[in-house]
């Protein structure tokens, strides 16, 4: 129940952090700066969560180590939040996705060499597997502005992600709860991006409502919702297994393409779609076959 749990957990956070491009495009063409998009999403995802710890009567304080770990994890996140959303400019959002999802094989490294984390066969298949299939996905969005820049953005989002992934299992932050990580390491961003933002582009005023409603949105699903539930997945059955099931998030920006801007599906599309369900199923298997205790300082209801 705990993997399954854990899985459904990591769907969703990938399945809705695939639809940062739907929220944030419109954005961006509106002329709305990258800094300034960013620090209202922060602030305003850092705001939902600090009103969901109240309801659910979390314990917000934590002590100056706990604070330091998350400041890392919250530049980590900021980092790819900024990457992601810089590569848009140079490169397609399909291509910027295909990149980003790097990610697995340098989380399973990582773990593997330094964490001596033991990684069946079957999931270094998923692992490729996945990869062919984004790949597919965006096959053939290529060349745009400026694609060296865009893919060192890109890139960029590889390292910072897998560092934050693993980060939040294997530091002070898996001793905390995940409703209160979460909180921190977005009012953590808010602050970054804020202080980004005043030296460079500054913060504009917000003042139509589907600007709003944009900004409400990014924040809502594709940052509360997707990094409560990163959180919650990686504490359930790991980071390896949670980010291999990250293959949703560019299925998800595949199907935003197809039904919201009406791009064309073809063969291509439909072979990585088989290839990335595939990916997930394979995992799915692996995880309901292996045993998985839960560490015993990961508290399992709020903490008093």
């Amino acid at each position: 129940m705990r993997n399954f749990k854990g899985i459904i957990y990591a769907v969703v956070s990938s399945a809705t952090f695939g639809l940062i491009p739907l929220f944030s495009i419109p954005l961006l063409q509106a002329g709305m700066a990258s800094p300034a998009i960013l620090f209202y999403r922060m602030l305003l995802s850092a705001a939902m969560m600090g009103l969901m710890a109240l309801l659910t009567h979390r314990n917000l304080r934590i002590s100056g180590r706990d604070a330091a770990v998350l400041g890392l994890l919250a530049a980590m996140y900021a980092a790819t939040s900024l990457g992601l959303l810089r590569s848009y400019d140079y490169i397609p959002s399909g291509v910027a996705t295909t990149v980003n999802f790097l990610y697995p094989l340098v989380v399973a490294i990582v773990m593997t060499l330094f964490f001596h984390e033991r990684s069946s066969v079957w999931i270094v298949v998923a692992i490729f597997i996945s990869l062919v299939g984004v790949a597919l996905l965006a096959w053939g969005d290529a060349g745009h502005k400026d694609p060296a820049r865009g893919l060192a953005f890109a890139g960029m989002t590889v390292v910072t992600y897998a560092v934050y992934i693993i980060g939040v299992m294997k530091s002070r932050a898996s001793m905390l709860d995940s409703l209160v990580v979460a909180f921190y390491v977005l009012t953590f961003s808010a602050a970054i991006f804020l202080v980004y933002a005043l030296a460079s582009s500054g913060l504009g005023v917000v003042h139509t409502w589907p600007t709003w409603r944009n900004l409400l949105l990014l924040a809502l699903l594709p940052t509360v919702l997707s990094n409560y539930t990163l959180v919650q997945a990686i504490q359930h059955i790991g980071p390896t297994m949670t980010s291999i099931l990250g293959s949703m998030e560019p299925l998800t920006a595949v199907l935003v393409g197809v039904v919201h801007f009406g791009e064309r599906f073809n063969l291509d599309a439909a072979a990585g779609l088989i290839l990335v369900v595939t990916a997930v199923i394979i995992v799915i298997l692996q995880t309901q076959h292996t045993p998985s205790a839960p560490p015993a300082d990961i508290p399992t209801q709020p903490q008093e």
